[in-house]
C-alpha cells in the first residue's frame, strides 16, 4: 500500500474521501463504547479551527495539552494542525517541577487538560506564567471553561471562516512546526523535540504499511498519546483506514482487548513482560497433565527460531501441536484476532519475542526516538525481517550508518529540526553532514539492527572490563522473582545490583514456602527470601560472562513506579534518581560502610557513633 500525506490533517482530508467509516475513534466511557464516525470527526476538528480563528490564534502560536488518550485529542490536534498553531502534548504524571518548566519554556498561549485532577494540579503553575491565557478541560467540571466552549464558539463563526479556512490550510507547509514533543529523559530537564508534518508523516508513509493490517481492522490504543511513537501509530492506523479505540485505563487493556478483537495494539516492552507474567501465573495454577501439556508448550516456545530453515521437521510437528492445544487459547485471552503488536520505549527480552512468535502473535520490535519522529527501524514480516532480540530492518526512508565507537547514527525526512530554544544542544547531536548521534550503541548483522546498549550507560569496572547494564538486566527481568533491576559498578570491582522484587509473584512464593511477614519491608530481610533471591541470581549468573556476573545485591521494599520517580514516563530506570535514592544500599554492597549501612554513614564518620 502507498500512502501519501505531507501534513497530519492530510490523513483526515484523505479519510472523508476513501475511508468514512461508521467507527472511526472509539473509547469507553461509563461503561459503553461511545463512536465517533470520520465525517463527525472531521465535523469537529473543522468547528476547533474555527473556534481558534476566532479567538485569534494563529499560526505558529503554541497549545499545550496534558490528558489521558481520548478522541478529543485528535479533535484538538488536527484543529491545531489545519492552521498552522502548535501542539506541545505533555505528560500528566510527571512532576511539578517538570511541569512548570514546560508551561514556561513552550511559550504556549493556552492549556487544555483531561480532568479535575490535572487542572488542580497544573492551575496553581499556570498562574505564575502571564502568557497562558486559560485553561479549558475534556471533562465537564464546573466552574471550568470546557474545550467545547471553543467547538461552540467555531460553530458561531463557521460563516466567517469557513471559506477562509482552506486557504489558510494551504498556507500550512510541510516543512511548519507541527509539535513540540518534550523529552521524558532520565536526567537533567526534558528537551523541546521540534517536528514538522512532514516529521512525522514521513515516518507514517514508511512504517505503517509494513504491519499486518488492512482497512476497517480494529486497533486499540493505550500509550499515552504523547509519547512519539503511541502518536505516530495513531496516525498510521486512522492513515490505513483502521477502527481507532481508546482503552478506558491501563487496568482494563485485557477487558477491552476482548471486548472489541482487536488485530493490534502498541506497546511498551513491560506491558508484554505482564501479559506473559499473567498468562503464566494461570497456566501455573493447571494441574496433571493440563499442567504439563502447558510447561511442555512454553518449552516448544521457548526454542522457536525465526529462521524457518533452522526448524526440524519434528520441531514443526511440535510446534502445530503446542498452538493447537495451548497457543491458541492465548490468542483468544488476547481478544482472539490479534495480528500483531507494536513494541518500543526500551529493549524487548528476546525470549519472548520468541515465545509469542511461536504462539502466532507477531511482535514488531522497534526503534527509535523522539528526535526521529520516532521509527527507525522494526521488525516486520518474516525472517530476515523480524529476528528476535534485533530491532528489525532500517525502513526504507531513513539511512543508518554505525560510527566507530559504535554509536549508531541516523538522517532521514524523520529527522526533526532541533531542539526548541536550544541550538546549542542541536549541535551537539546533529552534525556536518546531518547525522543525528543517538547515544545508542549497535550494528547491523544479518540485514537488522541490533542495540547493544545506551553509549552513556555503558560503566567500566577497575578491571577494565566494559558492562552493558540493559543487557543483564534484561536477562535477570526474565526471572518472574524481579520486577525491576538497576546493575551499577562504574570504576568497582564488580558489577552489582539493587533489585524491586516482583511483590505479586514473591507474596505468593512465601505462602506456599509457610514464610510469614509482617510487611514488604520485612519481607525482603527474611532469610529465606534472601536464600531465594541469592539462588536466582546464582542461576541467572551461569549465563552470563564472568565480568558481567553481579556478584551482590539488595532488595527494595517498594516497587518502582512512574508515580514514585524511579521510572520515567515511559518505564525507563532513572539511572542518576536510583543510585541517589539508594547510595546507602550501594555504599553498603562495596564495603564503604561497615555496620552503619542502614545509617549511610562513610567509614570517616564511624567513631562519630
Amino acid at each position: 500500500m502507498t500512502l501519501k500525506f505531507e501534513r497530519n490533517f492530510d490523513i483526515l482530508d484523505q479519510n472523508v474521501k476513501n475511508h468514512n467509516l461508521k467507527i472511526a475513534l472509539s473509547i469507553k466511557r461509563n461503561g459503553r463504547w461511545e463512536n465517533f464516525s470520520t465525517n463527525e470527526y472531521k465535523e469537529a476538528v473543522d468547528n476547533f479551527s474555527y473556534g481558534l480563528l476566532a479567538m485569534g490564534f494563529k499560526k505558529g502560536d503554541k497549545i499545550l495539552t496534558i490528558s489521558n488518550n481520548r478522541p478529543e485529542w485528535n479533535f484538538a490536534d488536527m484543529g491545531m494542525g489545519q492552521i498552522g498553531v502548535v501542539h506541545v502534548p505533555v505528560y500528566p504524571n510527571i512532576g511539578p517541577k517538570e511541569h512548570s518548566y514546560i508551561l514556561e519554556h513552550s511559550d504556549s498561549r493556552l492549556i487544555i487538560v483531561s480532568s479535575k485532577e490535572l487542572y488542580n494540579k497544573i492551575k496553581p503553575l499556570a498562574d505564575k506564567i502571564p502568557k497562558i491565557e486559560n485553561i479549558y478541560s475534556y471533562d465537564k467540571i464546573e466552574g471550568i471553561p470546557h474545550w467545547r466552549e471553543i467547538v461552540e464558539l467555531g460553530k458561531k463563526n463557521k460563516a466567517k471562516f469557513e471559506k477562509e479556512l482552506p486557504k489558510i490550510k494551504d498556507g500550512v507547509s510541510k516543512d511548519d512546526l507541527l509539535s513540540i514533543i518534550y523529552t521524558s529523559g532520565t536526567t537533567g530537564r526534558p528537551k523541546g523535540v521540534m517536528l514538522t508534518h512532514f516529521n512525522l508523516m514521513s515516518n507514517v508513509m514508511a512504517a505503517a504499511p509494513l504491519q499486518p493490517v488492512v482497512a476497517n481492522d480494529r486497533w486499540l490504543s493505550f500509550l499515552p498519546l504523547c509519547h512519539v511513537l503511541e502518536r505516530m501509530v495513531n496516525y498510521s492506523v486512522q492513515a490505513l483506514g483502521l477502527e481507532c479505540y481508546y482503552a478506558e485505563s491501563i487496568d482494563t487493556i485485557g477487558e477491552n482487548l476482548n471486548e472489541i478483537h482487536a488485530h493490534g495494539f502498541t506497546a511498551v516492552p513491560r506491558v508484554i513482560e505482564k501479559f506473559y507474567d499473567k498468562i503464566m501465573l494461570s497456566g501455573k495454577e493447571l494441574t496433571g497433565i493440563k499442567r504439563k501439556i502447558f510447561d511442555w508448550a512454553v518449552d516448544v516456545g521457548a526454542a522457536y527460531e525465526d529462521d524457518p530453515a533452522k526448524r526440524k521437521p519434528f520441531y514443526n510437528t511440535k510446534l502445530s501441536l503446542a498452538r493447537k492445544l495451548v497457543f491458541s487459547k492465548w490468542i483468544e485471552a488476547l481478544g482472539g484476532n490479534l495480528k500483531v503488536i507494536i513494541s518500543g520505549g526500551a529493549a524487548l527480552q528476546p525470549r519472548l519475542a520468541r515465545i509469542f512468535s511461536a504462539a502466532g502473535i507477531s511482535i514488531a520490535q522497534g526503534y527509535g526516538l523522539s528526535e526521529t519522529s520516532p521509527t527507525v527501524s522494526v521488525n516486520h514480516g518474516e525472517y530476515p525481517l523480524m529476528q528476535a532480540g534485533s530491532v528489525g530492518a532500517v525502513i526504507d526512508n531513513v539511512e543508518v550508518k554505525i560510527a566507530e565507537d559504535g554509536e549508531i547514527l541516523m538522517r532521514g525526512p524523520s529527522l526533526m529540526i532541533g531542539y526548541y530554544k536550544d541550538p546549542e544542544k542541536t549541535k551537539e547531536v546533529i552534525d556536518k553532514e546531518g547525522y543525528f548521534h543517538t547515544g545508542d550503541v549497535g550494528k547491523m548483522e544479518n540485514g537488522v539492527l541490533w542495540i547493544t546498549d545506551r553509549k552513556k550507560e555503558i560503566f567500566k569496572l577497575s578491571t577494565g572490563k566494559y558492562v552493558a547494564p540493559q543487557i543483564v538486566e534484561n536477562r535477570f527481568k526474565e526471572s518472574p522473582l524481579i520486577e525491576q533491576i538497576l546493575v551499577v559498578g562504574e570504576g568497582e570491582k564488580f558489577a552489582a545490583a539493587i533489585i524491586s522484587p516482583n511483590f505479586h509473584y514473591l507474596h505468593g512464593w512465601c505462602f506456599k514456602n509457610n514464610v510469614k511477614f509482617r510487611d514488604n519491608t520485612d519481607l525482603v530481610r527474611h532469610p529465606k527470601v534472601l536464600a531465594r533471591y541469592q539462588e536466582e541470581v546464582d542461576r541467572i549468573n551461569q549465563t552470563l560472562g564472568r565480568h558481567r556476573q553481579i556478584k551482590k545485591f539488595e532488595l527494595t521494599c517498594r516497587e518502582w513506579t512512574t508515580e514514585t520517580g524511579e521510572l520515567s514516563p515511559t518505564l525507563k530506570l532513572k539511572r542518576v534518581y536510583l543510585k541517589k535514592l539508594y547510595k546507602t544500599k550501594l555504599d553498603h554492597i562495596y564495603g564503604y560502610t561497615e555496620d552503619f549501612g542502614d545509617l549511610g554513614l562513610d567509614k570517616k564518620d564511624k567513631n562519630k557513633f
